[in-house]
């Protein structure tokens, strides 16, 4: 959520930021409701200062032994006028919230203009596309061909858009995720936790998933009556339940930065996809990623935010997997991200680059919706954090990228060096 703040001081100029994002900014519209609101405030105030003071000569008429009914009478009617204001003023202020809740992230002054994919900035390339002898096959073909993918078995079990993983290439996923977790913990210096995959409305509206993207979630509930909270959400991801963590906390300045890593499913209803993304490994339902958390000082958040990005581009690179990184566009980032780089694997059966991983700084866009702040060592007070976050990497899509990649003439894959011994049982080919 943005300070209110910036609106109320500036805000023609944050409707010209917002709308390189292809937001509209009703500036009418909140320039009304803060009328009012200040309106309704002042009269709160007066009403509340004629209280005091006729509270205050009905305690001398009391001590004086005089006669007072005439002033309760003129309290009362005061009284019942600043419930009425105060609560006219409750409900405006509600409605300032549920204004401010739609309005996404000001993107970073070093974000590229632009409203398409386009318009994003290639930052660089790193490893090389191997040029191959023969006919290229798609994940889909050689972990089937493998005997890898189940993708039948899954859809009489929960439908499309899920599947089921067998023998060695549901070996290399899970080496694959703790081959992550263990580079993050011990050469990045995050702290490995774990964390609930179900989590209540409150947790996805301090991560900026709802109100605006409700219709992507999926949730569940209970038959059970006797739970106090009936209600829960599956997670998109584990920034919702790593960020939440720090919710109506105030950190101390030499706590910083918290660095955390999680590896969690991760639930998402995916219904805007289509075309190619509908089949395989790209897009499904349910998916496993490792997520990197920060919770950072203000002052070098955007310089937490490249060191993240490397972290990330670490695992790609021990892996050997060509990839790019791409600074995104102001209409590309999303919706609570102020700055947002992509890095995009190369996958060669769609002879293009595909996205592994986003890591974004969130400024105190979530920090101000969960009240997440640290006390300063200067000045005593406290101020709201910021949050970085980014995937390191997303799972399946890093398998079906070594499929791909590491795909033989004969229609073996090759097992990336540094996962041989250490996580694949010594195997050297699938």
């Amino acid at each position: 959520m943005l300070n209110i703040k910036l609106l109320r001081n500036d805000i023609n100029n944050i409707a010209q930021k917002l709308e390189k994002r292809g937001f509209f900014l009703d500036t009418k519209q909140f320039i009304a409701l803060e009328k009012k609101r200040k309106a309704l405030q002042i009269k709160s105030e007066n009403l509340q200062s004629q209280r005091n003071k006729l509270s205050n000569l009905i305690r001398d008429k009391k001590n004086n032994s005089q006669d007072f009914s005439n002033l309760k009478r003129k309290v009362d009617i005061v009284i019942n006028e600043l419930i009425h204001s105060k609560k006219q003023l409750k409900n405006l202020l509600e409605q300032i919230n549920i204004f401010l809740t739609y309005i996404p992230n000001i993107p970073d002054d070093s974000v590229p203009n632009g409203l398409e994919s386009k318009n994003n900035q290639v930052m660089n390339h790193w490893g090389s596309i191997r040029n191959f002898s023969f006919q290229i096959k798609d994940h889909v073909e050689l972990g089937h061909k493998l005997g890898g993918f189940d993708w039948i078995s899954s859809a009489k079990i929960s439908g499309s858009r899920f599947v089921v993983m067998k023998g060695n290439i549901a070996l290399l996923h899970r080496a694959l995720g703790q081959f992550m977790i263990d580079i993050h913990t011990t050469q990045h210096g995050y702290l490995e936790t774990y964390v609930p995959y179900l989590v209540s409305e409150s947790s996805m509206y301090g991560t900026g998933q709802l109100p605006k993207f409700s219709t992507d979630l999926f949730y569940v509930q209970s038959r059970s009556n006797h739970t106090k909270n009936n209600n829960y959400i599956l997670i998109p991801t584990a920034e919702v339940p790593l960020t939440n963590l720090f919710r109506d906390c105030i950190l101390k300045e030499n706590q910083l930065p918290v660095m955390l890593v999680a590896n969690t499913p991760c639930f998402r209803s995916e219904s805007s996809s289509y075309g190619r993304d509908m089949k395989g490994l790209i897009r499904m339902h349910q998916f496993e990623k490792v997520e990197i958390v920060q919770i950072v000082h203000p002052d070098n958040s955007m310089e937490r935010l490249e060191k993240l990005t490397t972290h990330a581009e670490n695992i790609l690179t021990l892996l050997e997997l060509p990839y790019r990184k791409v600074l995104l566009c102001s209409g590309d980032t999303s919706f609570s991200s102020s700055k947002t780089y992509d890095l995009e694997v190369w996958f060669p059966s769609q002879n293009s680059y595909r996205e592994i991983s986003s890591c974004s700084n969130m400024l105190d866009f979530q920090t101000r919706r969960i009240n997440a702040r640290f006390r300063s060592k200067i000045n005593n007070k406290n101020h709201f954090l910021h949050t970085i976050n980014g995937s390191g990497l997303a799972i399946s899509r890093t398998l079906a990228a070594i499929l791909e990649n590491y795909q033989q003439s004969d229609g073996r894959i090759e097992v990336p060096k540094v996962l041989q011994n250490d996580y694949m049982k010594g195997l050297k080919f699938l």
